[in-house]
């Protein structure tokens, strides 16, 4: 006869649970990467030289629209108290404008959270970690911990995720990765190949939609999949157009019983305040991200045509970001741009001739155009401010996340 289980029973199991997921955490040292980290691992020292451009992290130049940055003002005093009430508003705003239960949303203090507590729920030493390649590295760590073989699929020829390569290449596969639009590219995977992922993956696998950049794009989202209780997470940040990348506010977004296997790595804790009300402010915004949109498309396609214009190749983008091969070695090419104090992204090694970029301001973007002419014409790159050398430094950066450097 089945047992029911009570709230004092489902505490003990949750204690239980967060427990063992603790101690494995600490024993393996976990650390949660993020963009930040990866973006300032091949950077400067901190901090910046002043007037320094930044087009290296996938930040917003704009940073957090003007009523958001009230709510902040406004709810600052109040930060002796934990106000959780404000974060289960904060969800019902969201599943509200999506037409979502809020049982199907859950907050955290950015995106990377539950993109890592996602990994080591659905993934180990049996299950694979599935991802594109070049793609957001960021799972690849969190699936280290786990035991996790990673799995890398190289993208289409139209820079798309290759979901029948990705299905073939792990039948054990416990978490399919898709970042769309995709970091680094700027480049969609279509819904339809994310429903044919859905329908043929391995059983009990989960498929880890990321969403951080969906808003820069005319793309459709995969929340209705969520609606239909399909086997997938999506992932949300504030962190992109909403310009609050310092702030730090995300969802994850899936079926409850999804959401509770990763709640046993990730517990449970108070957000921010802060992020809260400038999130909500924000998502009551009816114009923040049509306008910002709009503002960072302007700027992205004058750039194209200032590259396609002086032949330089680059990854048609529809994010903020874009791949650009300099069809020489990228991290010389990185030097040289930081040494006119110009910082731009990092190299994936697969690709290891592009830089990406992130879109700044226009201002911003003809500082890069400029200094990126000088370093091409060039017979030969050369940095006149060497960066700071790896061997000082003990960690690197993801775009916001920090991991241990890896020695040679």
């Amino acid at each position: 006869m089945p047992v029911e289980k009570t709230p004092a029973s489902r505490s003990r199991r949750s204690f239980l649970q967060l427990s063992a997921a603790a101690a494995a955490a600490t024993t393996v040292g976990f650390r949660i990467v993020t963009e930040p980290m990866l973006a300032h691992a091949a950077s400067a020292p901190y901090p910046y030289p002043k007037d320094a451009v930044l087009i290296n992290a996938n930040e917003n130049p704009l940073g957090p629209c003007g009523v958001a940055c009230d709510a902040v003002n406004g709810v600052a005093s109040q930060g002796g108290r934990y106000s959780d009430w404000m974060t289960g508003d904060l969800i019902k705003v969201f599943a509200s404008a999506e037409g979502i239960k809020p049982e199907y949303v859950r907050a955290f203090a950015g995106s990377s959270g539950p993109l890592h507590y996602s990994v080591l729920a659905f993934t180990s030493p049996a299950k694979s970690y599935v991802t594109a390649e070049p793609g957001y590295e960021a799972g690849a760590h969190a699936a280290k911990i786990s035991g996790a073989r990673v799995v890398k699929v190289p993208l289409t020829s139209t820079y798309a995720h290759d979901v029948k390569a990705m299905l073939a290449a792990a039948p054990d596969a416990g978490v399919f990765y898709i970042c769309t639009p995709n970091n680094p590219t700027g480049t969609l995977t279509s819904h339809s190949d994310i429903e044919f992922l859905l329908a043929n993956k391995p059983k009990d696998s989960i498929l880890l939609v990321d969403e951080a950049y969906i808003h820069f794009a005319d793309a459709t989202s995969a929340l209705d999949l969520v609606k239909a209780d399909k086997d997938l997470i999506v992932l949300r940040t504030f962190s992109k157009i909403y310009g609050m990348a310092g702030l730090r506010c995300g969802f994850a977004i899936g079926r409850p019983d999804l959401l509770e296997k990763m709640g046993a790595f990730s517990g449970w804790s108070a957000m921010p305040i802060t992020a809260v009300a400038a999130a909500a402010a924000s998502l009551k915004d009816p114009r923040l991200v049509p306008d910002r949109k709009h503002i960072n498309t302007t700027v992205r396609e004058a750039t194209f045509e200032w590259l396609a214009k002086n032949n330089y190749s680059f990854v048609p983008s529809q994010s903020n970001c874009f791949m650009l091969d300099a069809k020489r070695p990228a991290k010389e090419v990185i030097a040289a741009m930081a040494a006119q104090n110009v910082f731009i992204g990092r190299q994936w090694p697969v690709w290891p001739t592009h830089v990406r970029i992130t879109v700044g301001t226009q201002p911003e973007m003809e500082r890069f155009q400029e200094a990126f002419q000088r370093v091409m014409t060039r017979t030969a790159v050369s940095p006149l401010r060497p960066l700071r050398p790896r061997s000082e430094s003990a960690t690197i950066h993801l775009d916001g996340l920090v991991i241990p450097a890896t020695r040679a």
